[in-house]
C-alpha cells in the first residue's frame, strides 16, 4: 500500500510518499498557482521515490490550498494531518506547534493521539514566518542570521506584536543605535511570547513538536524552547509534518477500506 501527502502552505508545498515508512518527500516554493504547484511537488516526490502515479492507492491534500487540488482524492485539515504527523514522527507528542508562512498553531494532542483542542492565529501575520520575512528585510539580513545574531544577545523590547507597527519600531531603534544583535534577539523573543500567549488559552502538555519553516533554524528553536521552558522535539524535515500526516490519514483510510471490503467478501 503507498499514499502521498500533499501540503499546499502559503510559502512552501510539501509532498510525501508513504508506505508505513516515508519512502520519499520533496519541498518546493508554492509561488502563485497552488495547482500547478501541488501537482509539481507530486511527481517529485514520485520520482525521488522511483515510483509511477499509478503505483499511488490514494492521494490526500492538505494545507490552504488543498482545495485547488484536483486530482486528490481527499481533503483533509491541516490541523488533523499535523497531529497525524508529529505523532508519528515522535510517538509521545502531546501538542504541536506550527509556524507556517502566513499563520501559526497551537494543537494538543489527545493520549490516544486525535485533536483534543486547538487554536490558530490566521487573522494577522504577528508569530509567522510573514513576520519574520518582514523583519529581517528592515534589517537586511537572512532568516540564518537573523538566528546567530540573537543566539546569546539580550534582546531589546519590542512592545508591538503588529508586523506593521513593529516595523516602525524597528526603525527606530536602528535609528537610535541600537544593534542588529539586541533587535535580532527582541524579534525572536516577540515570536516565543506570541506562541506563548496562543498555548495559555488551550491545555498544553508535553512533549512538544515544533513544526513549519522556522524550526528550520536551530537558533530561533533554542530560544523558544527556553522561553517554554521545555524541550522541542524537532524532525529532520520540519516542514513535511503535515503532508507527512495527509499521507498517514491516506494510508489509514486505505487499510480501513480493504479490512471492510475483506470481512465482506467473507461474509
Amino acid at each position: 500500500m503507498i499514499t502521498a501527502g500533499i501540503d499546499v502552505g502559503s510559502t512552501a508545498t510539501k509532498a510525501v510518499i508513504f508506505d508505513g515508512t516515508i519512502r520519499s518527500m520533496a519541498i518546493i516554493p508554492t509561488g502563485w498557482n497552488p495547482k500547478e504547484t501541488g501537482r509539481t511537488v507530486f511527481l517529485e516526490a514520485l520520482n525521488n521515490a522511483g515510483l509511477q502515479e499509478r503505483d499511488v492507492d490514494t492521494v490526500v491534500g492538505t494545507g490552504y490550498g488543498r482545495v485547488s487540488l484536483s486530482f486528490i482524492d481527499k481533503k483533509v485539515t491541516e490541523i488533523t494531518c499535523h497531529a497525524k504527523g508529529a505523532r508519528f514522527l515522535f510517538p509521545q507528542t502531546r501538542t504541536v506547534i506550527d509556524i507556517g508562512g502566513q499563520d501559526s498553531k497551537v494543537i494538543a494532542v489527545a493520549e490516544d493521539g486525535s485533536v483534543a483542542d486547538f487554536i490558530m492565529n490566521d487573522k494577522c501575520a504577528a508569530g509567522t514566518g510573514r513576520f519574520l520575512q518582514v523583519m529581517t528585510g528592515i534589517l537586511d539580513i537572512s532568516l540564518d542570521e537573523l538566528g546567530q545574531m540573537a543566539s546569546g544577545s539580550k534582546p531589546v523590547s519590542i512592545n508591538s506584536m503588529c508586523t506593521v507597527f513593529a516595523e516602525s519600531e524597528i526603525i527606530g531603534l536602528l535609528a537610535q543605535g541600537v544593534t542588529k544583535e539586541a533587535i535580532s534577539s527582541g524579534i525572536v523573543q516577540t515570536i516565543a511570547n506570541k506562541m506563548i500567549s496562543l498555548t495559555s488559552k488551550i491545555s498544553c502538555l508535553e512533549e512538544i513538536t515544533f513544526s513549519g519553516g522556522v524550526a528550520n533554524n536551530p537558533e530561533i528553536c533554542v530560544i523558544l524552547s527556553s522561553s517554554f521552558g521545555a524541550k522541542f522535539n524537532i524532525a529532520n524535515q520540519p516542514q513535511i509534518v503535515g503532508a507527512l500526516g495527509a499521507a498517514i490519514v491516506g494510508f489509514e483510510n486505505y487499510r480501513e477500506r480493504g479490512n471492510k471490503d475483506a470481512i465482506r467478501n467473507v461474509m
